[in-house]
C-alpha cells in the first residue's frame, strides 16, 4: 500500500475490529491518507510518529465524541485496521470543528 489511512473512532475498535468499527460519523468526516514514507511517518526503532499534520475534514453537521484513532489500509469501507489507540483526551466534534493531529502527536509503538 502506498498510503495508510488514519481514522477517528467514538470507542475502542478493539483487536477484532476493522476500520469501520465505532468510526466517526459526523457530516463530512473522511479518513485521511498518509503516505508510507518519511514524508508521512518518522520511524525510530519500534516507534512511529506522524511526520506532518494529519487534518480531517471540518464537521459540517452532526456531532461525535472522538476517543480513539485507527490506522488502516483502506480509504473507505471495512478495511484492515493495523493499529488503534486511545487519545490522551477525548475530542468533542460538532459543526465547525476540524479534528487534527499536529506533526509528532500521533505515536505508535510496537512491542
Amino acid at each position: 500500500a502506498t498510503n495508510l489511512h488514519v481514522s477517528l473512532h467514538t470507542a475502542d475498535p478493539g483487536e477484532g475490529g476493522d476500520q469501520t468499527t465505532n468510526e466517526a460519523t459526523y457530516t463530512s468526516y473522511a479518513r485521511v491518507a498518509v503516505s508510507r514514507d518519511s514524508g508521512g511517518w518518522t520511524v525510530s526503532g519500534n516507534a512511529v510518529t506522524n511526520a506532518a499534520a494529519i487534518v480531517f475534514p471540518e464537521a459540517t453537521g452532526g456531532s461525535n465524541t472522538i476517543t480513539h484513532f485507527g490506522v488502516g489500509v483502506a480509504a473507505s469501507g471495512a478495511g484492515q485496521l493495523l493499529y488503534s489507540g486511545a487519545l490522551t483526551a477525548s475530542l468533542a466534534v460538532s459543526t465547525g470543528t476540524e479534528p487534527q493531529f499536529a506533526a509528532g502527536d500521533l505515536d505508535i509503538t510496537e512491542d
